[in-house]
């Protein structure tokens, strides 16, 4: 705890930052969330009572999952994938894109408890912008119309949206802030590429080969993941029975 209250203190303006990015995703999902509303003619509440309780217990499991990091073959050891977003993303299925975007913040939270940053908040941030990159897209085209096909489109799209944003994340902002705040140059990180790819030659061909493929593995994986686990849980997901009919309805 006191750990985690004096990163805060010594990154405070960049912690503000990444609050104002939360504030401005939340609005922006808020903001779908009652165009969906308006277009289904629903009346329902975008935060109930129980939907905060689901989003704690699904952040906490998000939260958990999140420590655990698999490295993968093609990309360097600083690069790791974790299933943090399959809670994230049927929370999102089951309950709204606000939903989506306060469990990916929150799990956030929960993590830097259990392990502390050691990267002045750039990796969590990151993470989280690149989640939301995912839940976002797939939710909203999710809610906008409950069937299966929109489910598969809005992984698919959340899929590919995550992989064109985190690889131009990583690109202009992601690594050239790791290289400063490592003190390494940019070319000592692209040359760890270089050493597992001969076609990585610069910024652009390093997250080419090896960030675009890592963010496609875990879409695909987190979607299906999500298909598989959803239906099961959704009986105890429902907040009221005219969702869970609905829900049911679909197949999803």
């Amino acid at each position: 705890m006191n750990k985690f209250i004096t990163n805060i203190m010594e990154n405070v303006i960049f912690v503000l930052e990444f609050l104002g990015i939360v504030a401005i995703l939340v609005l922006i999902a808020i903001a779908a969330e009652k165009m969906i509303q308006k277009k289904n003619g629903s009346t329902e509440k975008i935060l109930t009572t129980r939907k905060i309780a689901m989003i704690g217990m699904f952040s906490a499991v998000a939260g958990i999952l999140m420590l655990l990091e698999i490295p993968m073959p093609f990309a360097p050891s600083f690069y790791k994938i974790d299933p943090s977003e399959l809670p994230v993303l049927i929370c999102g299925f089951a309950f709204g894109p606000v939903a989506g975007v306060l469990t990916e913040f929150i799990k956030i939270i929960i993590k830097l408890f259990f392990k502390p940053t050691s990267t002045a908040f750039v990796g969590e941030l990151a993470n989280f912008c690149v989640g939301c990159s995912m839940i976002l897209p797939a939710t909203i085209i999710y809610h906008a119309k409950k069937k299966k096909t929109t489910a598969v489109l809005g992984c698919g799209v959340g899929t590919l949206t995550m992989t064109i944003f985190g690889t131009l994340f990583n690109a202009v902002y992601l690594l050239p802030t790791f290289a400063v705040m490592y003190g390494m140059p940019l070319d000592a990180l692209i040359g760890m590429g270089t050493a597992l790819n001969a076609n990585v030659t610069d910024v652009f061909t390093f997250v080419a080969f090896c960030v675009a493929p890592l963010n496609l593995i875990k879409g695909g994986a987190v979607s299906i993941l999500t298909f598989v686990l959803y239906k099961p849980l959704s009986p105890i997901l429902k907040v009221s029975y005219e969702t869970s009919t609905k829900s049911r309805s679909v197949g999803v």
